[in-house]
């Protein structure tokens, strides 16, 4: 039986091609992400670990600590305890270490780095064992900088040259002193770093002359463990914590897992859902071969062959075709894994040098994939040939399914079907969090229901197509009946396509939904013409909304400031705004009492004053971060909104309270409007800093809107696998089809048929199929989609569903093509047979 399954497999290799591209290509997706991120994952860990080099033991601040109504001060690393720890036993040295947020203009202007991985810290000393120095000389002064080698590579500085600060909004222009090398994984990734001496840096980042970190290196013959143990004797515990290098290699280490850890998850998500679609293919390609084998498997079955036998034979072709598209994908996955990082250099990301990373696990888990996935699939079709009796399959070379099996499969899919919509509409009652975990199961339920279904959803689909068939004559005619002769196969081939166009559906009637909701969150909360703030989501310093104040043009303006506080024994955080204009630049709903911000009168939105049961006239009282207590009174109850939500009091009561403060944005109404004009003054007047935003209502929406659009293009793209398997399944359904009914073809050649009628036939038959796929998936895509945003607009006011009656006609259209191109060889190969040689073959 062994021998008999090879050669089988060698028989019919040309049948089972597509179906070791399926298999192929999601193995190679699997393999592919698997070698990407642990590789990128290695590169990053090596080099994290190598910043590490010079720090035996860290000392680092403990938590704020809030106790009752009292706001907890931010523990301080002070000049004294960096003294201490430099004369602990075992220290042979102690460096202070000062960092935060430092946007670098290149010579165009632009931001270098991505944001958030623009970094700015201190130089110490004359010489830091952490930064060589491979030309120039130490910072000295706010009017002196070093930059790293690679930020000096990407934009073409040189020692001398004088480059374009920013911190928290305003411009700094100092001279570049220096040019050094480091490991910073920041750096590593493209983002960039600045170095002030220590003095400098303290100032700049409102440090006070403390520090946010001090890493001790341990004297020659002294321990890492030992060195901790002398600093944990010194250290205040309710100030600092202790941390080994080791430890925190470790933690970096296991943070970058993490991180990349996601993004494989993602990945092989998406791997899965092709792999899914594959099993149709699979299933389908061994169900076919089965069929045209029943009359070999039932002489077998009568020379004495156990059902378990021919079972075991067809599991064996499984493994055999399992096995070479595994190591064939396997193969491509590890040419991916190269590809993907060498793309995100090309697009701008930046990967640590370092080896491609092959482990045994990815390559087990490869050859596991494949080679189950496919077993798995050919084991229904294997059970069904064991039990088909030698003597009727001897008589028939199609052993059709018995009303019994077709009735116990609608009514599994009924109930699935009704199980999935039931799970869906209920999850749409609830709240966002708890309403996904029920939203993912009825979805999983509805498309196996759906799926199940199929075969019974296929006749009258398909029927209702006839009316366009009938004006291609006997081609179009013959083309619906083959369609519906088999709907199982049918059902199986179309559902391939019709998962992949769900989600695609489902994640575009989301996008659309999302553009809309977010074009009226923008509109709907704001007057103001321009919104101000930094690229990265800092805080600005309070210069800005001066200096923007102070700008021709300029007739409003007032900073938005956020301060913790405590309220009740919790954590509630304040927004300062000048309380004389900020009802000209707000465009919220009041619900009760008057939108009046000004001394001790406050306003809160409909949220907050619930949850503390608050009503107009209330009053509470609130202890500031400089522990200072005062008795607020609600003046109005405003209705929240995405952008602006909590409560708000005027900026003359919050400002004495806070020793450093700063905005999160600054809200500007211009004399002419929002203008081109006016957008162009206001970043001339704020230095046309890179790191700063100055935005208009249109401007915030496409912001917001573009990290959808990205997003979106991606799981198209992940997408584009599950839908280029699905093809390869049409391809091969209809080319084992036009093998199965050779016979059927020269018969009809031998009536009258030309060769262009076959083709016709052929093509029609692939569009139909496409076409009831395609459907379906536009059907549960918009449900999905509808559904998701019902749970999405528990926490988006403005949400509301928007179909995107374009894209679903393109989708739809795209199907059709997809089935015209699928049967075009499949079609010139039917149109070729010779038609007496054809009808000799059984």
């Amino acid at each position: 039986m062994f021998r008999t399954a090879l050669r089988t497999v060698l028989a019919h290799k040309a049948r089972l091609l597509m179906t070791v591209l399926a298999v192929m290509l999601g193995v190679a997706f699997v393999s592919g992400t698997l070698v990407f991120t642990n590789t990128i994952s290695d590169a990053y860990q090596k080099s994290s670990a190598k910043g590490f080099d010079q720090v035996d033991v860290a000392i680092r601040p403990e938590g704020r600590k809030d106790t009752g109504d009292t706001l907890g001060k931010e523990p301080e690393l002070t000049q004294a305890l960096l003294d201490r720890a430099a004369a602990a036993r075992g220290a042979g040295s102690a460096i202070g270490v000062v960092n935060g947020f430092t946007a670098i203009a290149g010579k165009d202007g632009k931001l270098i780095g991505g944001g958030f991985q623009s970094q700015g810290g201190n130089y110490w000393g004359a010489k830091d064992p952490r930064y060589p120095i491979v030309s120039g000389h130490a910072p000295q002064g706010q009017n002196e900088v070093l930059i790293d080698s690679e930020t000096a590579g990407r934009a073409g500085y040189e020692v001398g040259d004088t480059v374009r600060l920013s911190i928290d909004g305003p411009v700094l222009t100092p001279r570049i002193t220096g040019i050094f090398t480091t490991d910073d994984g920041n750096v590593a990734a493209g983002g960039s770093l600045a170095l002030f001496d220590t003095a400098t840096a303290q100032r700049l980042f409102h440090k006070g002359g403390t520090y946010d970190k001090i890493d001790v290196k341990a004297a020659p013959g002294t321990g890492q463990i030992a060195l901790r143990n002398a600093l944990d004797e010194i250290v205040p515990k309710d100030v600092a914590s202790t941390a080994t290098g080791r430890q925190l290699a470790d933690d970096q280490a296991q943070q970058i897992a993490s991180e990349t850890s996601s993004m494989r998850t993602g990945l092989l998500v998406f791997a899965g859902i092709s792999l899914f679609v594959g099993t149709f293919i699979i299933a389908n390609t061994f169900t076919m071969l089965v069929a045209q084998r029943t009359k070999e498997l039932a002489l077998l079955r009568a020379v004495g062959a156990s059902r378990r036998q021919i079972t075991r034979s067809v599991l064996v072709e499984a493994f055999v075709v399992g096995a070479v598209a595994a190591v064939s994908g396997l193969v491509a996955g590890v040419g991916i894994g190269a590809g993907l990082r060498s793309l995100v250099g090309k697009l701008g990301g930046t990967v640590p040098d370092g080896p491609l990373v092959i482990t045994p696990g990815t390559v087990v888990t490869a050859l596991a994939v494949g080679i189950l996935i496919t077993m798995l699939a050919a084991w229904l079709p294997g059970r069904r040939a064991a039990k088909i009796p030698p003597v009727a399959a001897m008589s028939s070379v199609h052993a059709q399914a018995s009303m019994k099996s077709l009735v116990v499969r609608n009514t599994i899919g009924a109930l699935l079907s009704a199980a999935g919509v039931t799970t869906v509409l209920y999850a749409t009652t609830l709240d966002g969090d708890a309403g996904q975990m029920p939203m993912g199961a009825g979805a999983v339920l509805l498309v196996i229901g759906v799926f199940v279904l199929t075969p019974l959803l296929s006749r009258p689909l398909i029927a209702a197509a006839a009316p366009l068939l009938r004006a291609f004559g006997v081609s179009g005619k013959l083309a619906r009946q083959n369609a519906v002769r088999n709907p199982r196969r049918t059902a199986a081939t179309a559902s391939a396509l019709m998962i992949g166009l769900t989600l695609i559906t489902g994640l575009t009637v989301m996008a659309g939904s999302l553009q809309t909701a977010i074009d009226k969150m923008a509109a709907s909360a704001l007057k103001a013409d321009y919104v101000v703030s930094m690229a990265n989501g800092n805080t600005l310093s309070p210069g800005v909304e001066k200096t923007l104040k102070s700008t021709d043009g300029v007739t409003v303006t007032s900073p938005l400031r956020n301060a913790p506080s405590r309220i009740d024994g919790e954590t509630e955080y304040l927004t300062g705004v000048n309380g004389a204009t900020i009802g000209e630049l707000t465009d919220l709903t009041v619900l009760d009492g008057a939108f009046k911000v000004g001394g001790t009168g406050v306003v809160v939105d409909d949220g907050t004053a619930g949850s503390h049961h608050w009503t107009v006239g209330s009053r509470f009282t609130v202890s500031y971060e400089d522990g200072k207590k005062q008795v607020l009174t609600v003046a109005g109850v405003y209705r929240k909104t995405e952008m602006m939500r909590g409560i708000m009091l005027d900026l003359a009561t919050l400002s004495p309270h806070q020793s450093d403060p700063s905005d999160m944005q600054v809200m500007v109404r211009t004399s002419g409007g929002a203008t081109a004009s006016a957008k162009s003054t206001l970043e001339k007047a704020l230095g046309d800093n890179p790191a700063v935003l100055v935005q208009d209502k249109k401007d915030i929406s496409h912001r917001i809107a573009q990290i959808f659009t990205l997003m979106l293009n991606m799981l198209y793209g992940l997408l584009a696998m599950a839908v280029l398997v699905a093809v390869l399944g049409v391809i091969n359904t209809l080319a084992m089809s036009v093998f199965e009914r050779s016979q059927e073809i020269g018969m009809l050649r031998a009536i009258g048929l030309d060769r262009r009628g076959i083709k016709r036939m052929v093509r029609l038959e692939s569009l139909v199929i496409s076409l009831f796929g395609g459907v379906l998936g536009l059907g549960l895509g918009v449900f999905f989609g509808w559904a998701a945003g019902e749970l999405l607009g528990t926490k988006m006011a403005t949400y509301e569903l928007v179909l995107p009656w374009g894209r679903m006609a393109l989708f739809l259209l795209l199907a059709a093509v997809v089935g015209v191109l699928a049967a075009l060889w499949p079609a010139r190969r039917a149109a070729r047979l010779n038609m007496l040689t054809a009808i000799k073959s059984e």
